[in-house]
């Protein structure tokens, strides 16, 4: 997922560790390790899932008909979703349920994008959910009681949460910028928090996702733990996405769980609900009549 660069060792040698983690992998971009070089990267760790899924190990035949598989068909609809991004999800229905999500992502055109979600990003993560990104547009596109399933993105990317993993703080920041007031459609499938065994096979129904909008939101140590794994710095990029403040819009479904979580929060600035603007508009209106 990550862009190949090319294989000048004297290059190589003076990427930062994300520009190395970048040059190890088998794609051709040499714009992306330029930028490595000159900016520093966001950080990248592996992350293994903590849950084990129940089943037996795999036959040799299995492994065998895999190997085959994977060397004889091509055109897989996984092989475009190269975007990584990492970030949090509270569950709509209860705040307090809330995990570390790791997208796995295809920009399908300049309005929508979609996600895989995975416990982990090594070969054995699972996937726990789905994701699908839309624009502005298309949103303000939807019948009102579609609407509701959507969550809004400007809070993740304004808090610093929501981070492409490895790719160089440019890259990082331009990838953000292009979905700023964008929105989401999320659905887990399977509790699958790290740190803490789910259980070993998706059980029950999906869970609706939703985003945190205020700071203070995520449990206490669920930001910092993703932070001290990865090797990634959330205050940094908050602050680094400051310049984005003036592309915010404000969006439907940013206080949609305000008040449902356990600690003190306080806004984020940037992330407003339409619902309190054309509130706030309404009054001003009536107050100049």
């Amino acid at each position: 997922m990550q862009p190949e660069t090319f294989s000048l060792k004297s290059t190589y040698k003076r990427l930062p560790t994300c520009g190395k983690y970048l040059a190890q992998q088998n794609r051709k971009v040499f714009c992306i390790a330029t930028m490595a070089m000159v900016s520093g990267c966001t950080g990248f760790g592996t992350v293994s899932s903590s849950t084990e899924p129940a089943g037996r190990a795999e036959s040799t035949k299995t492994n065998v008909l895999e190997a085959g598989a994977a060397m004889l068909q091509t055109d897989s609809p996984l092989d475009p979703m190269n975007v990584y991004l990492v970030g949090f999800h509270p569950m709509k229905d209860d705040p307090s349920h809330q995990m570390e999500a790791h997208h796995f992502c295809t920009q399908a055109n300049e309005d929508f994008a979609q996600c895989a979600l995975f416990d982990g990003n090594t070969r054995s993560a699972n996937l726990n959910g789905i994701e699908y990104i839309i624009s502005e547009k298309i949103f303000e596109s939807l019948p009102e009681s579609e609407k509701q399933y959507w969550h809004p993105h400007n809070g993740e990317i304004l808090s610093g949460q929501l981070v492409a993993p490895g790719l160089p703080v440019k890259a990082d920041h331009e990838l953000m910028k292009s979905k700023m007031n964008s929105y989401g459609k999320t659905w887990h499938t399977w509790d699958a928090t790290h740190g803490k065994p789910g259980e070993s096979l998706p059980f029950g129904e999906p869970k609706l996702a939703w985003s945190f909008n205020r700071i203070g939101e995520a449990k206490k140590g669920l930001v910092e733990s993703r932070d001290k794994r990865m090797d990634i710095n959330t205050e940094e990029r908050r602050n680094a996405r400051q310049d984005l403040l003036p592309l915010a819009k404000p969006q439907s479904g940013v206080d949609a769980l305000k008040g449902q979580f356990e600690r003190p929060t306080r806004s984020i600035p940037g992330v407003v609900d339409k619902k309190t603007t054309n509130q706030s508009e309404a009054l001003s209106e009536s107050d100049s009549r």
